[in-house]
């Protein structure tokens, strides 16, 4: 499906935090300086774990851990700074203006922003990556630091949706590189 007048949508699906990875991975090979992902999905979605995947194929070899209690960690890759913002506790919309997801984009960055789908359409072209969790496995955001997850056999639908023409350049060579997860169309 092209990103002309037709909305974009991939689907994917992974059976392993791995997988995860995997495809956090390719998506992360294809990103720019200036590109904002959007991570939505409930609790345990896979949200973080997609997270320490791109960071990880970005070169970032320090733990990546949820922020959301700082809600803001920044991963210098030496390629590109990584944002890594997390929006579940803010209760207002000052205070995700407060945050200035823009001027972190400006910082030769790619930001990462979990539970952004809220304010989604405050933040302009951006590449949206919903996480659904398949089955009752255990939460995949709870990765020790080892990177090691005993739900290694949960199941994950991923959706990418491209919003504003950000990604419309690189849309195909998505979709070729995600080929091994793609759910084939009806």
């Amino acid at each position: 499906m092209g990103i002309g007048s037709i909305e974009a949508l991939l689907e994917l699906r992974t059976t392993s935090v791995a997988g995860t990875h995997a495809v956090a991975a390719a998506i992360a090979a294809l990103a720019r300086p200036g590109d904002l992902l959007v991570l939505a999905g409930e609790m345990g979605a896979g949200k973080t774990a997609f997270a320490q995947g791109f960071g990880r194929a970005l070169g970032i070899t320090e733990p990546i851990t949820s922020p959301t209690f700082t809600l803001v960690h920044s991963y210098d890759s030496g390629r590109v700074m990584l944002h890594h913002a997390d929006l579940y506790r803010l209760d207002r919309m000052t205070e995700v203006a407060d945050l200035a997801l823009g001027e972190l984009l400006e910082d030769h960055a790619v930001v990462l922003v979990e539970w952004g789908d809220v304010v989604a359409n405050t933040l302009g072209s951006h590449l949206e990556v919903r996480l659904l969790h398949l089955d009752t496995g255990d939460d995949v955001d709870d990765v020790d630091d080892a990177g090691v997850d005993g739900a290694d056999d949960a199941s994950r639908a991923i959706e990418l949706r491209p919003v504003g023409r950000q990604w419309s350049s690189r849309w195909e060579r998505l979709e070729a590189d995600l080929g091994e997860w793609r759910v084939p169309a009806c």
